[in-house]
């Protein structure tokens, strides 16, 4: 059963490292459920609460940024409060249109709000330009917040192993 287990959290892992790409796999949570499985297997004795609480704290903190760095992003251009409401209705509509609507559907949303505020293009463009290197950033973040995970994960092992030795 713990070699199951130990499988199913690295297949959980490699999932959500591939997310990290594919922004439709939730790439974080997976990576968190995988670690949490990978201790659990093992009962705790090489990943102990210290790291799992390490984990979940980059998971959020990836995840939070990945959410929102087009609304911050929007923000930053001086975007009005409906071009907010548009990066944000165009990032949830986004979800369901596959690798395109994830990227293009909140800076289309956010230009879309802006345009209907001020009534001008170029503003409205500006403002899905913020929106776009918004995105880009929240991607970043999400793909550091990988990185640090499997970084902490491999260190907790690494320890271990040495220890072993």
């Amino acid at each position: 059963m713990t070699i199951f287990l130990i499988v199913l959290a690295i297949m959980l892992l490699l999932v959500g490292v591939a997310g990290t790409i594919f922004p439709v796999i939730p790439a974080l949570p997976l990576m968190l459920g995988g670690a949490w499985l990978l201790a659990y297997a093992q009962n705790y004795t090489v990943m102990a609460s210290g790291s799992l609480i390490t984990l979940v704290l980059i998971a959020a903190f990836g995840f939070a940024m990945d959410f929102v760095a087009g609304l911050l992003g929007a923000k930053y251009t001086g975007a009005s409060k409906q071009a907010l409401w548009g990066s944000l209705i165009g990032g949830l509509v986004g979800i369901f249109m596959g690798l395109f609507g994830m990227i293009f559907a909140p800076l289309i949303g956010a230009m879309i709000g802006e345009f209907m505020a001020k009534q001008d293009l170029l503003r409205a463009s500006k403002v899905g330009i913020g929106t776009f290197v918004g995105i880009i950033v929240g991607t970043v973040a999400k793909i550091g917040a990988a990185l640090a995970m499997i970084l902490v994960i491999l260190s907790q092992y690494g320890v271990y192993w040495f220890q072993a030795a």
